[in-house]
């Protein structure tokens, strides 16, 4: 395949050339333990569902939450649009009827509201109908898990105060088989006060499907000998979004680079036949 080259900006060349692999989604991801609060401690799995099917298809998930505290606990759940903030913040929001690609509609919640006893396991399941006339998409929506006190009549607990935790398990459906449209816009080096200097990657998703990243990032010496070998977060980028994502040139156990001038360069795969492969250069100062 040709190259194809563009400048990015004054530092930064964007190219491309064919992907030595495709971007698999997995039907569903775990989760890790939560504790939303001093004593409640509830373990929620998965906190992550991908999902494709066709317009008019239907999917039934369950979710497990297992109480391993000691109390009681009351589990409310509630269907929640969400979107990711360019920094990649998960953002939650209620039911928006005008976001394109909300699929909150279609989710139904069996049963809305459990309580699980200390050291059991409760499920709450979901069934996601895609509409017949769904347009081929990647859409997305959240079960929102509120955990609370059994009972929450304060005069019989004394002082103690009733508290509210939450969290959220994520859905991804895909419906038919949408083409991914990303490309590499902007690489820049970031320098956070008292932490090792980040490399950034601004990705543009112009199509109507998400996609999860992953690929590596090489940072090269002034001798051209590899100093770093970086593996990219896997992240997702929604449709029609920017996402900026950020790579540490340094993990908790390696010292930051000591100052000089750096080439850097990274690759994308995004499950297009070709990888985005970006350029710049780092400066470090003392």
């Amino acid at each position: 395949m040709e190259l194809q080259r563009r400048h990015v900006h004054r530092h930064c060349r964007v190219y491309a050339h064919r992907a030595l692999t495709g971007l698999a989604l997995l039907a569903v991801a775990g989760g890790l333990p939560r504790p939303v609060a001093a004593q409640v401690s509830v373990e929620v799995s998965p906190l992550r569902v991908e999902v494709t099917m066709g317009s008019g298809g239907t999917h039934t998930q369950a979710v497990r939450l297992a109480n391993q505290g000691t109390e009681p606990v009351r589990i409310h759940a509630r269907v929640d649009d969400w979107y990711l903030s360019k920094d990649g913040t998960p953002q939650f929001k209620g039911v928006d009827a005008a976001d394109p690609f909300s699929a909150a509609a279609w989710v139904r919640l069996n049963p809305p509201e459990l309580v699980v006893k200390p050291g059991a396991e409760g499920t709450i399941r979901f069934t996601t109908t895609a509409p017949k006339d769904t347009v081929e998409g990647g859409y997305r929506t959240s079960i929102m898990f509120e955990f609370s006190p059994e009972s929450e009549d304060l005069a019989s607990r004394g002082r103690q105060v009733a508290f509210r935790g939450r969290i959220a398990t994520l859905v991804y459906v895909t419906v038919g088989k949408p083409v991914p449209a990303v490309d590499l816009i902007d690489l820049q080096i970031r320098t956070p006060q008292g932490q090792p200097a980040q490399i950034v990657a601004t990705l543009k998703n112009s199509g109507r499907v998400q996609v999860r990243i992953k690929g590596t990032a090489t940072v090269s010496g002034s001798t051209g000998k590899i100093v770093r070998q970086l593996t990219l977060p896997d992240v997702p980028v929604l449709p029609m979004s920017e996402r900026d994502v950020a790579i540490p040139t340094a993990g908790e156990k390696q010292e930051p680079l000591p100052p000089g001038e750096y080439r850097v360069e990274v690759k994308i795969d995004v499950g297009l036949p070709a990888l985005l492969v970006g350029e710049t250069t780092m400066k470090l100062g003392a």
